[in-house]
């Protein structure tokens, strides 16, 4: 065994997957640090960008599948950098929904451009892997 892992040479494959997840989610991590976002922040904007709309913070919770009182966390944080900000909903005045700020679009397009450069990074180390037996896998462990 190449990697000197002590888990790869017991366990082959289950444990070979969960070092490349684990390599993988630091490439990532790594990639939004240079935007000054983490997976979450990145995945909030995210969200926000694509709703088109402020939602609330029980939406977003919902579409991050996380618990409310993360999200307010994560939203008191992104609002501490300028990202979002937080309004009132029109239907609703006791709710409040999150709205993202033009810096956090701009934050987000720059975090988007490092997550597609990991892809690419991950798909070219992984060209010749056959992905359906990965994805029939992945369903049957499902």
């Amino acid at each position: 065994n190449k990697t000197g892992s002590p888990l790869c040479s017991q366990g082959g494959v289950m444990f070979l997957l969960l070092q490349l997840a684990h390599v993988i989610e630091g490439r990532l991590e790594a990639a939004l640090n240079t935007v000054e976002l983490s997976t979450p922040k990145f995945s909030a904007l995210t969200m926000l960008v694509e709703g088109g709309e402020p939602l609330s913070l029980s939406e977003l919770a919902e579409q991050m599948t996380c618990v409310r009182s993360n999200i307010t966390q994560l939203v008191d944080r992104l609002e501490v950098d300028g990202l979002v900000v937080r309004v009132e909903d029109p239907k609703d005045r006791r709710s409040v929904r999150a709205a993202v700020t033009v810096l956090g679009r701009e934050r987000q397009a720059a975090g988007a451009r490092r997550v597609k450069e990991v892809q690419q990074e991950v798909a070219k180390a992984f060209s010749g892997v056959n992905t359906e037996a990965l994805e029939r896998g992945l369903e049957a462990l499902k």
